[in-house]
Parts: C-alpha cells; sequence; structure tokens
C-alpha cells in the first residue's frame, strides 16, 4: 500500500468507530442472550439495568458514524466511502443476529451448513475482520485490489474465529472455568457443529431435544457434546475453520508484498484457530 494516505489521527478515528461498534452489539448482545457475564465481569446490563445497558449501546452506535462525519481531514468523497462500509457493516451484523436469534426461537433444526456460514459471516465476520482490514487498506491509499484481498482475508479469519469460538464454548478447558460455559447449548445455538451433529449423528434425535429445552442441567449439556464428539462435528468444526485460514493466508500471500504488517495479519489467523481460550 502507499505509504502517503491520511493523516494518523483518521485511521485511528476508523479504528475507534469499529470498537464503538463492537461495544455496542456486545451489549446488545448479552441483553438478548440473557448473559450475565463479559470477560470474567458482571455484564453491562446486569449492574445497570437493561434500560441504561440500551441507551449505552445506543450510544455507542451512533458513535460508529458520527466519529467519521466529525473528522476533517477526511474530504467529503473519501467520508461518504467510509460511511456507507461502516453502514453495510451494521446492516450485516444485524441481519446476522436476526437469523441466530430466530432460529432458536421458532426451534429451526432443519438448517444446512451453509445456513449456518451465512449466518457467522454476517453476524461476525463483517464487523470482526472483513470490514476493519477493508476501511484500513482504504484509508490508508491502498488499490482496489489489496482492499479486496484485505476484506477477503478478514471475512474468513473472521468466520473461524466464531467457529473456533463456538467450539471452546462447548469444550474450551478455561471456557468450562466460567460461568457461561455451555452456554451456546441452553441458547439453543446453532453452531457449525450442532448443525453438523444433528445432520450426521444417529442421535441426532435425542441432540435435537437437548437444544429445544434450553436446559441448564450440566449432565444433559455434556451428554450433548458427546453425541456431536462421537459425530465427528467437533472435530469437523476445527478443520473447517482452520481450512479457512490457510485459504485465506495464500490469498492474502498473493496480494500483498512481504511486509511486517503483511506476516503479523498472517499470524493472527493461525492464532484465531490455535488458540485453546
Amino acid at each position: 500500500m502507499r505509504g502517503g494516505g491520511w493523516r494518523s489521527g483518521a485511521r485511528l478515528d476508523l479504528a475507534a468507530a469499529i470498537e464503538h461498534f463492537h461495544t455496542a452489539a456486545l451489549i446488545h448482545d448479552d441483553i438478548m442472550d440473557s448473559s450475565l457475564t463479559r470477560r470474567g465481569l458482571p455484564c453491562l446490563h446486569v449492574v445497570e439495568g437493561e434500560g441504561l445497558a440500551i441507551n449505552a449501546g445506543d450510544l455507542a452506535l451512533s458513535l460508529v458514524t458520527g466519529t467519521v462525519v466529525d473528522d476533517e481531514s477526511l474530504d467529503p468523497p473519501m467520508r461518504l466511502r467510509l460511511l456507507k462500509e461502516l453502514v453495510e457493516m451494521t446492516t450485516r451484523t444485524i441481519e446476522g443476529q436476526a437469523l441466530d436469534i430466530g432460529w432458536a426461537r421458532d426451534d429451526r433444526f432443519d438448517l444446512t451448513v451453509d445456513d449456518y456460514l451465512l449466518m457467522a459471516s454476517h453476524k461476525t465476520a463483517f464487523y470482526s475482520g472483513a470490514v476493519p482490514l477493508a476501511v484500513g487498506a482504504i484509508v490508508g491509499g491502498g488499490t482496489d485490489e489489496q482492499v479486496a484481498a484485505l476484506r477477503s482475508f478478514g471475512l474468513a479469519a473472521g468466520l473461524a474465529f466464531q467457529i473456533q469460538d463456538d467450539v471452546l464454548n462447548l469444550v474450551g478447558k478455561r471456557e468450562s472455568t466460567k460461568k457461561d460455559f455451555r452456554s451456546d447449548l441452553t441458547e439453543g445455538k446453532r453452531t457449525l457443529a450442532a448443525v453438523h451433529g444433528l445432520e450426521h449423528s444417529p442421535k441426532r434425535e435425542r441432540l435435537r431435544e437437548i437444544l429445544a429445552s434450553r436446559t441448564e442441567d450440566p449432565a444433559a449439556l455434556q451428554e450433548a457434546v458427546d453425541i456431536m464428539a462421537e459425530a465427528g462435528s467437533l472435530e469437523y468444526a476445527r478443520a473447517y475453520a482452520r481450512d479457512l485460514v490457510l485459504s485465506a493466508k495464500d490469498g492474502l500471500e498473493a496480494a500483498l508484498t512481504k511486509t511486517r504488517a503483511r506476516d503479523l495479519l498472517l499470524s493472527m489467523g493461525d492464532f484465531f484457530v490455535e488458540r485453546d481460550s
């Protein structure tokens, strides 16, 4: 990417805008999922009540676009281009969240792997990888080809992160010490492992029964994990995440010259699928 571009403050403003969105999404997500803790601490709605938490999340959402609008170092065409990216990111994430919640609410058990990938890409990968890398490339003066390559890498890496996160919620050693361990099962979430298990396990009806029950019983949750493990669903999810990252790394290496920044992104992809917590 070109060495000139916008002042460093503009790049920091874009980073702040992404973080504002992340904050809003987590606050609202914790309320919708009735979560009690976030990163080992009580959720905002637990401490301050739902009303103030929703209000804080709404404020963070307004700061996403406000941060860019107020940056006078960006000329109007650049502001418009970046705002379009952020609005698209917000829309995609909301669509993915709606699918995730709606499937659990409606007891949908007829989902395919492609259904899951669409939901997870929208819910997580756009805001966690694709758009942050794309807007960074845009404001840094990248070519259209470089922007596309970074967007593609971010989408794949963000999706791999979500898949690995789902697996860790089921079997992660550090996660097992937390209050929300296996909460995806209690909430009836259609994770990649669950979708695969519902499609391939001879015990799919029992797995469906557990997911539909919203149980918090540790024995039942362990039974669900065992069913998925026996069907190869956990390893399927892990392998899918690894393959996503390997393919994404190949694309990034082909599109960008070797630099410290590129190597850092490549190592980030490895971390997403190798992490154990």
